[in-house]
């Protein structure tokens, strides 16, 4: 399948991401449930604070 440049990712965190620090920071994989509490923690993490990586990135570049 071949993606327009518009539709690629330019970060992503995967399911095995998300285990890999579950285990590492608890010591165990996450549940169901938990994965998509993290995935609900993540979103509103990510996207609140959006802004402040974007100024940080261009403001880097100029």
């Amino acid at each position: 399948m071949v993606k327009e440049k518009s539709q690629e990712y330019v970060f992503t965190i995967t399911l095995e991401d998300l285990q890999s620090e579950a285990k590492e920071k608890i010591g165990r994989e996450l549940t169901e449930d938990e994965i998509d509490i993290a995935k609900k923690g993540l979103h509103y993490g990510l996207m609140t604070g959006i802004h402040i990586v974007y100024n940080t990135i261009f403001y880097e570049m100029i």
